[in-house]
């Protein structure tokens, strides 16, 4: 099920970090995610040789990776866990110097998240026990607060702008929070279906997604869905997937060239005047008066 959505482009970023940033005490070196297709070759031949490995193999790295699974199955192995299946929800931390192995189920591929990073504040977490050799494995479940995190820190990334490891560091950090009050809190049935559309949702963000078929392949009755949706979120799937796509419309004004027109076509929306008048009535100002307001705030001296 599922198959349609979140098929999306792999994508990845390789960071250099200097003296400065490492006196911080937490750096990124690599921030990606994967799309693995059904019946494709994992792992992916673009990696750089430091990170690109065999699977029948493994490897081990220098540096802390977490791992996070939305979609599909696979099998992981660790040297303080034997081989596991895996899937949507799983969640793996890589340690740096501790042999692992893991890849994609040939029929169902996966899609996954990852962030690699050091430093002296993550070696002391791990020295305080927060994060353990002994369970590289954590069963998060789909959480789009996660998904959400790991899109963030690739935005980052990719802009590259200055002080950009510092804001990645936070992301890690507070990753690795999330991560660690979601294990302490039970995931139900209902939570994962929501979380599960929230994702999809999110990931589809400049698509369209019909809600009465997005239920269908989630496996639950539509008015199920709707009434289930709006409790845990206060809105309905359609409110809530338009108010996904006006904040993305924002973060659209704001960090790219495209003009309104073409930010409202990329949106999905049918007419300009009816993404004004969306636009609008949500922020109480239009997306040109956002975002020239925006631009005379960015060029202000400090």
């Amino acid at each position: 099920m599922l198959d349609e959505y979140n098929d999306l482009e792999t994508r990845f970023k390789y960071l250099i970090s200097n003296d400065k940033d490492k006196k911080f005490g937490l750096w990124v070196n690599t921030v990606g995610f994967e799309c693995i297709l059904p019946n494709s070759h994992y792992p992916l031949k673009t990696h750089p040789s430091g990170y690109f490995f065999n699977p029948l193999k493994g490897r081990t790295l220098h540096e802390y990776q977490l791992l996070y699974i939305t979609k599909g199955k696979g099998m992981f192995a660790s040297e303080n866990m034997p081989e596991k299946q895996v899937g949507k929800g799983s969640l793996f931390i890589l340690f740096p110097g501790q042999w692992h192995t893991f890849h994609s189920l040939k029929e169902t591929g996966w899609n996954s998240y990852y962030i690699g990073f050091e430093g002296t504040v993550i070696d002391n977490l791990v020295k305080e026990g927060f994060l353990s050799k002994e369970k590289p494995l954590l069963e998060v479940g789909l959480n789009e607060e996660l998904v959400s995190l790991f899109s963030r820190a690739l935005e980052v990334a990719k802009a590259d702008k200055m002080s950009s490891q510092q804001y990645l560091a936070g992301i890690v950090l507070l990753l690795i929070g999330t991560i660690l009050s979601i294990t302490k809190n039970s995931n139900n049935y209902v939570d994962q279906k929501i979380e599960q559309a929230k994702i999809i949702m999110t990931e589809n963000v400049l698509d369209s997604i019909d809600p009465e078929k997005l239920a269908t392949e989630l496996n639950v009755s539509y008015s199920w869905f709707r009434k289930t949706f709006k409790d845990y979120t206060g809105f309905a799937p359609a409110q809530y997937f338009q108010i996904l796509k006006l904040r993305e419309a924002k973060h659209l004004l704001i960090e790219s060239p495209y003009n309104v027109k073409e930010i409202s076509f990329m949106l999905g929306y049918k007419s300009t005047n009816h993404f004004f008048s969306l636009f609008k009535k949500h922020f109480g100002t239009t997306p040109l008066e956002y975002r020239r307001s925006t631009a005379i705030q960015k060029n202000k001296p400090a």
